[in-house]
């Protein structure tokens, strides 16, 4: 049998990420990669952490994505005394029926925006650990599922450091992407000022047009399985991450769960560019935001002045890639 005969229709997915990039550059100017990256997320049902300074459209990214996709969003801001009842939700005794009934905290949402999400102590941190691996929460006993669409977008501020915490590795390691963004370029600036002058709503992003429904992201998620990875970029992915392990530069390399987020995310990004098939390109791209917030320097190679890009751009040039 042919190897072809299962591939799976994209042209009217492909259509709607189409729009769905025409749409998010109704509001959003110069951040075209961040914003595949967010869709691959979506589609490979990956949580996303977005790391820039102030005012670089991280949570507008997050608030686009929402209204596109017909989806329940909920934000929080994290802030050095919350607790984690504050956003897994707590238990409150019901008078009427002598008993205790769960209500649910914000995490409770299909698309849930962490602002500053390194403001919270390790004890708050730790509330997310099963919600974003195990998609439930536990809670005098008794387990709430979430529903099937649930993505964590969290951001954080590199810069300041008064008042925050360093977000637990475990925590890091459930993050399929982390996306720095940068400044805009002067020629973007000015388009985005163009943008806000000429649209008096854009803090509502009424303009923005719901897209795709929760019932078609999901069903994509189900239909990723038969994105053809071929056996030999499987190999591939399982010794790039390997190689994290191995490297002189790196005291802590990728975890298997790692290869499992690379493998997903670039079939979820062969996916959102009109093809049922994944290339060497697509695990290339999305190997740095998969894996640069899970590996660490060791102290020598800080010392001299080894940049974790760097060693990212070596492993990619040391691994063969297959025919």
């Amino acid at each position: 049998m042919s190897e072809f005969e299962n591939r799976i229709d994209l042209k009217d997915f492909a259509e709607k990420v189409e729009v769905m990039r025409t749409e998010a550059r109704k509001a959003l100017v110069g951040q075209e990669e961040m914003f595949d990256l967010l869709m691959t997320a979506v589609f490979a049902g990956g949580h996303v952490l977005i790391e820039g300074v102030p005012g670089v459209a991280k949570t507008l990214s997050a608030r686009i994505l929402s209204n596109m996709t017909q989806a329940e969003f909920k934000r929080i801001q994290f802030t050095p005394d919350m607790m984690p009842s504050d956003i897994i939700g707590t238990s409150i005794f019901n008078p009427g029926s002598s008993s205790f009934d769960f209500k649910k905290g914000p995490v409770f949402s299909n698309l849930v925006l962490i602002d500053e999400i390194n403001r919270a102590p390790a004890k708050t941190q730790s509330a997310l650990f099963e919600v974003m691996e195990e998609y439930q929460v536990s809670n005098d006993g008794e387990v709430y599922s979430m529903e099937d669409l649930f993505m964590v977008l969290a951001t954080q501020n590199p810069i300041e450091q008064e008042g925050t915490y360093r977000l637990p590795e475990a925590q890091l390691d459930r993050f399929l992407f982390k996306i720095n963004v940068g400044y805009p370029s002067v020629e973007e600036e000015s388009q985005i000022l163009e943008l806000q002058n000429q649209n008096s709503g854009f803090k509502k992003l009424d303009f923005i047009e719901k897209v795709i429904s929760k019932e078609e992201v999901i069903s994509l998620r189900q239909n990723l399985q038969e994105i053809l990875t071929k056996q030999s970029l499987l190999q591939y992915i399982a010794q790039l991450i390997s190689a994290t392990r191995e490297h002189p530069s790196l005291y802590l390399g990728a975890s298997p769960r790692a290869s499992i987020d690379l493998m997903r995310a670039s079939k979820a990004y062969a996916a959102i560019n009109g093809r049922d098939f994944v290339t060497p390109d697509d695990i290339q791209k999305l190997l740095r935001p998969v894996i640069e917030h899970r590996i660490q320097l060791s102290p020598e190679a800080e010392l001299q002045g080894v940049t974790i890009e760097e060693v990212s751009q070596q492993i990619v040039q040391q691994v063969e890639v297959p025919n």
